[in-house]
C-alpha cells in the first residue's frame, strides 16, 4: 500500500489495532521480520528501533492477518483497513500472476 510516512499515519494504524484490542509493544529484539505476533495473547511486539517507515510498513504486513471485529472500529479506521486489504490483494493477485508466468513454459512455432 502506498501510505504517506508520517506519524499520523502510524497513529492511524496503531488506532486500528487498539481498537481491535490488540497491545502494540515497540521492544528491543531480535526479530527476523522486525515483529512478533502473539495472537492468543493480542499483542503485537514491534522492533524499536525500526524507522517510521519501516514500523508503518511492519503494521501494514501484520493488519491483513490478525482478527479484526469492523462493527468495532470508527468509520475512518474502517475505510484505512478496507485500503489496506484491497492493496494486499492486488499484491497478492500481482504476485500470483508473475508466478503463473515464470511456471508457464513457453512454446516456439516451428
Amino acid at each position: 500500500m502506498n501510505l504517506k510516512i508520517t506519524p499520523n499515519n502510524l497513529a492511524k494504524l496503531e488506532k486500528i489495532f487498539e481498537e481491535s484490542k490488540y497491545i502494540i509493544r515497540y521492544e528491543k529484539g531480535s526479530f527476523m521480520s522486525g515483529y512478533c505476533l502473539l495472537e492468543h495473547k493480542k499483542v503485537v511486539v514491534v522492533n524499536k528501533f525500526l524507522t517510521m517507515e519501516g514500523r508503518i510498513n511492519t503494521l501494514l504486513d501484520i493488519l491483513p492477518n490478525i482478527q479484526v471485529d469492523v462493527d468495532f472500529m470508527s468509520a475512518e479506521s474502517q475505510k484505512l483497513y478496507k485500503q489496506v486489504l484491497d492493496s494486499k490483494a492486488l499484491t497478492d493477485a500481482a504476485t500470483t500472476a508473475e508466478q503463473d508466468e515464470e511456471e508457464t513454459p513457453t512454446t516456439t512455432p516451428e
